[in-house]
């Protein structure tokens, strides 16, 4: 198992103070991004024991062009800290989670799930969507940490937000698509939403709620787009009944021995120490 550095880990284990300033307007738009939360010495630890994963783990073999638009959009590995003990140690983050517990305005967060989003060189857009599509949850306290591994310049792809847009119902059926693209495109402006797309400093990181509606351009370079990110929700979530077959696989999977109504307490969803 690859040791993790004494100043690496410190600084994973180390609070964040989130400013009000911050917390408005994670509450008012669905996004934040900190600047500079963490390290280069911290980053590039994450990158190769979790770009080590991806490669052990990837399934994805066919050509680009032999792809559909999910496809090409990245790699996806998920929940990673359950095969590596050097991931869950980067997942289970007391900086991270305590930025997460400050935004949600809670006590404490759970972790949902983790996944690796990798988009390869000449990797497609990523369409518009919101994430809680996916997910049988019983309240709208969730925050995903989108941490890019390098800077992330706009020809790489980083994340569009479409700021408040968490209050819009139309769409919430949409699966990542390219009907998501084009439904979700319109109605956001013609409902007249700002959109945010910045590039991505070393050590920045975005947190964004799950009805908060995202999307990202291509990679048009010659390297790897690398962002690790880590869900989380309210450390008091219930399991609700699955509305689409993406929610009962979600529950299947992230949420196993999960009750419906009940607290979601698994060994796959533990309280993450804040």
């Amino acid at each position: 198992m690859t040791q993790i550095p004494s100043h690496v880990k410190e600084e994973l284990y180390t609070s964040y103070e989130v400013s009000s300033q911050m917390i408005e307007a994670f509450q008012r738009d669905g996004f934040v991004r900190v600047p500079a939360l963490l390290s280069a010495d911290v980053l590039e630890y994450m990158d190769a024991v979790i770009s080590a994963e991806v490669d052990r783990l990837n399934t994805q073999h066919l050509a680009m062009e032999d792809r559909d638009t999910y496809g090409k959009a990245f790699l996806q590995i998920m929940n990673i800290w359950r095969n590596s003990e050097a991931v869950r140690e980067i997942v289970f983050s007391r900086r991270l989670a305590s930025v997460a517990t400050a935004l949600l305005e809670v006590s404490g967060v759970r972790i949902y799930h983790d996944q690796a989003l990798y988009k390869e060189p000449g990797g497609g857009h990523t369409p518009w969507h919101a994430d809680q599509y996916y997910w049988p949850l019983s309240s709208d306290r969730t925050v995903t940490a989108w941490i890019p591994l390098q800077e992330t310049p706009m020809e790489l792809g980083p994340l569009e937000f479409s700021a408040g847009s968490a209050s819009l119902t139309q769409g919430r059926d949409k699966e990542i698509s390219d009907e998501s693209q084009a439904f979700l495109e319109g109605v956001l402006k013609e409902k007249g939403f700002r959109h945010v797309v910045e590039a991505f400093g070393l050590g920045d990181v975005s947190f964004h709620t799950g009805w908060t509606y995202h999307r990202a351009g291509p990679n048009v370079t010659d390297r790897m787009r690398k962002v690790m990110t880590m869900i989380y929700m309210d450390r008091d979530m219930h399991l609700k009944a699955p509305v689409n077959k993406h929610q009962q696989a979600d529950w299947e999977a992230w949420c196993p021995g999960a009750v419906i109504g009940e607290l979601i307490d698994t060994p796959n969803n533990p309280v993450i120490a804040h």
